[in-house]
């Protein structure tokens, strides 16, 4: 006695894989399209201002008081 459960079994697999792979490359490029889109909308501000100061620490003073005993 013979039985074809085997071979369809491997179809169905290779099937269910060939789907899987199918739907991960559809949402990868789904989601570059988003990307893309996203940073395609991002208004772009008319005038960049940068201010450059230069931070300067003023010297360290300390007064020490010694008393002797």
């Amino acid at each position: 006695m013979t039985t074809t459960a085997r071979p369809r079994r491997r179809r169905d697999a290779r099937t269910r894989r060939r789907v899987v792979w199918g739907l991960a490359i559809v949402l990868v490029f789904a989601v570059g399209i988003a990307l893309g889109e996203s940073l395609n909308d991002n208004p772009k501000s008319g005038n960049t201002t940068t201010q450059s100061r230069t931070f300067t620490l003023r010297p360290e003073s300390a007064t020490v008081t010694v008393t002797t005993p």
